[in-house]
């Protein structure tokens, strides 16, 4: 059993998160996770409502009796999003660990704080992650450059973001982006990070809310078959490579290009009804990561984070000290 100021702080098993995923967040997901011994974190807007964001909550209660948290992302929307209410159903439902994500979580840390919530706030850079340890969050999921989802504009990998944002910062830290193994939560500890963050691990699960389709293509993929799209607006993220991500990365790169001018292949909708529900893996943007090519079965969350935690054991207990003879 790995403890240290993460596990011990959040009262968590092990040292292994699984980060809000849009449309994957579920309680269907998030209560296997939890029922493994790590943190997992529903996804508030994935709900359409904070009424229904509050039925998810006690859907996950109802298959699980250990701890997890919501993910509360923060980001401009054409639609005006309600996320004082969305803050409120998270700490009426008696939630006691929040993921923040997107934009400057300020406005939410007193209503989280009065009601005893801890914080974890997603950053993608140390500056940002110092300006939310001033905030007063409690960790730092710190989102290095191989990451699925949005990984900044600086482009900076975990062997690097990880160590300087460990010098940097007081708070415990979660290492996010390219982790899918026992090596790499051995790694992520040595550069000191507390636990790491898996997204695109925990897609390639049977309890992922996704279609076995795209599960498949994860283990089929490579280290390379992901693309960054949405650079040239300023809105850097990191997706799988398909047809329409490649697409877009073309039309981008025109003269005078404009979002609306790949909008509607860019559409969330579209990918979650047409790839995570329907099963065509070229039916719109998904999201994954370059740990892509570090995934290579699909099992239960028990199994994956089972076999991360006894890999980690016998690299730090055996291979390791290996090395040290002679």
């Amino acid at each position: 059993m790995f403890t240290n100021t993460f596990t011990e702080t959040f009262g968590i098993e092990h040292p292994i998160v699984c980060g809000g995923m849009t449309a994957v967040g579920t309680a269907d997901l998030i209560s296997a996770v939890a029922n493994a011994g790590a943190l997992g974190f529903l996804t508030a807007l994935t709900q359409p409502t904070p009424e229904a964001l509050v039925k998810e909550i006690a859907r996950c209660r109802d298959l699980t009796d250990k701890p997890f948290g919501v993910n509360l992302t923060i980001l401009p929307t054409i639609q005006p999003v309600p996320y004082d209410e969305y803050r409120d159903a998270i700490v009426d439902s008696g939630i006691t660990i929040v993921e923040t994500a997107g934009g400057n979580p300020q406005p939410h840390l007193p209503a989280f704080k009065a009601a005893g919530v801890k914080v974890i706030h997603k950053a993608v850079s140390v500056r940002h992650a110092l300006k939310a340890q001033q905030l007063g969050v409690d960790a730092i999921s710190i989102d290095g450059f191989e990451c699925a989802g949005h990984p900044g504009e600086d482009d900076v990998p975990g062997l690097v973001l990880i160590p300087a944002a460990a010098r940097a910062l007081s708070i415990p830290i979660i290492a996010s982006g390219g982790i899918a193994t026992g090596a790499g939560l051995v790694a992520a500890l040595a550069l000191g990070a507390s636990a790491v963050n898996m997204g695109t691990r925990f897609m390639a699960t049977t309890e992922a809310p996704i279609h076995d389709n795209v599960k498949q293509q994860i283990v089929d993929n490579t280290e390379r078959d992901s693309v960054i799209v949405f650079r040239e607006f300023r809105n850097t993220a990191r997706v799988a490579r398909n047809s329409v991500s490649e697409e877009i990365v073309t039309i981008s790169r025109r003269p005078g290009a404009t979002f609306d001018d790949i909008a509607h292949l860019a559409s969330g909708a579209r990918g979650r009804e047409q790839v995570y529900g329907n099963g065509d893996v070229e039916g719109g943007l998904w999201w994954a990561g370059q740990a892509q090519g570090l995934i290579h079965d699909i099992g239960s969350c028990e199994e994956v984070v089972g076999s991360i935690i006894a890999d980690a054991r016998q690299i730090i207990s055996r291979a390791l000290p290996d090395q040290l003879r002679g």
